[in-house]
């Protein structure tokens, strides 16, 4: 009997939420009368109002041993589990991790039953195999997320992520253009320190890029202002706008819909630019790439060194930060400037 009433835990950024699109879109397609919700960060909540694959969205408050969030009160956690079992689910689905911790989490929200990810050194939590799948080390996040729906017997519906950006999107991107015409974003910021690139090379693609009639747009957090005016103030001539702290989620995906391409760094919005079929080239700092690089590398080229520290858990590099000085400037320009005069074909957001 297919199940009604269906959780699923994924409390975590805006890539990763990205790349768990196919997961959902796969449960929506093989129960398409089931509620589904999803439990994540309350940054997501708008996030998930548009997505067609859920029905609605619970804020997660933050757990012992989870870094997402800070742990809250006793009284908080207990109010989140008392609201997880009034739902009286018949599915609880694990796509946060490798189960160390969610999994205990998970079993308290009282669903009839549970599924997702364990480590095999760990056992599987319910002894029920037909539920859950070995943690993976291997392959793509994107694919990792399929092998749960994979073990709930849910055919694929592709690997294409998705990102619900709606036409006002667009339209409000551009009115914070002040030119016409086509342009190329540079995104030189990240979460961490640590997977960032120079802010001085992003800068030197940017010359490249406006030598060739492209106007420049820099996005970034309202935090990141001093990089993005770092990079601005190396670009020497052409249009260059800089926006850090003046977008949203969705004047962002408008404007990454809207540009030529995209030049940025292994973050949440690469993962937008393969959403909406945008060009970009990416540079992977620290990352582990296989896991994280767009699927389709043709379209999205990444450039990275391999090093024996790689994947970095650093906030900000203890050495030389080597993973950001391999990587030259010249490869990633000439990346780049292959899509100035090539009509884009962005594809539509399948949502």
């Amino acid at each position: 009997m297919a199940p009604r009433r269906i959780a699923v835990f994924r409390a975590l950024m805006l890539g990763d939420l990205v790349c768990a699109t196919p997961a959902l879109r796969a449960l929506r397609s093989g129960w398409p009368e089931a509620h589904i919700t999803l439990v994540g960060l309350p940054w997501a909540a708008e996030w998930a109002a548009r997505l067609p694959w859920v029905n609605d969205f619970e804020p997660f408050p933050g757990w012992p041993g989870l870094p997402e969030r800070e742990v809250p009160a006793p009284s908080v956690r207990q109010a989140f589990i008392e609201t997880m079992r009034s739902r009286r689910l018949d599915l609880a689905i694990q796509l946060h991790g490798a189960g160390d911790v969610v999994n205990g989490l998970v079993a308290r929200f009282g669903a009839r039953h549970t599924a997702g990810f364990y480590r095999p050194e760990a056992g599987c939590p319910t002894g029920d195999e037909t539920r859950f799948v070995p943690w993976p080390t291997e392959g793509h996040e994107i694919e990792r997320l399929l092998a749960v729906t994979d073990r709930l017997g849910l055919p694929r519906c592709g690997l294409q992520p998705d990102w619900p950006l709606q036409p006002e999107d667009r339209r409000r991107a551009r009115a914070l253009l002040p030119f016409a015409g086509r342009f190329a974003i540079v995104h030189a910021g990240s979460q961490l320190p640590s997977r960032r690139w120079l802010p001085e090379r992003f800068a030197a693609v940017a010359n490249r890029l406006a030598e060739q009639g492209l106007a420049i747009v820099l996005t970034g957090s309202a935090g990141e202002r001093e990089l993005t005016r770092a990079v601005a103030e190396r670009i020497g001539s052409g249009r260059v706008v800089d926006l850090a702290g003046r977008t949203n989620l969705w004047t962002l995906g408008g404007l990454v819909a809207e540009a030529q391409l995209l030049v940025g760094n292994d973050t949440g919005l690469t993962h937008i630019a393969a959403a909406l079929g945008t060009p970009s080239v990416v540079v992977a700092c620290g990352s582990e790439v296989a896991r994280w690089a767009p699927l389709d590398a043709a379209r999205h080229p990444v450039f990275w060194h391999p090093l024996h520290c790689r994947p970095c858990g650093h906030r900000c590099c203890p050495t030389g930060h080597e993973c950001a000085h391999a990587v030259a400037m010249e490869p990633v320009a000439q990346a780049a400037l292959a899509w100035v005069d090539k009509e884009p074909h962005h594809e539509p957001s399948l949502g």
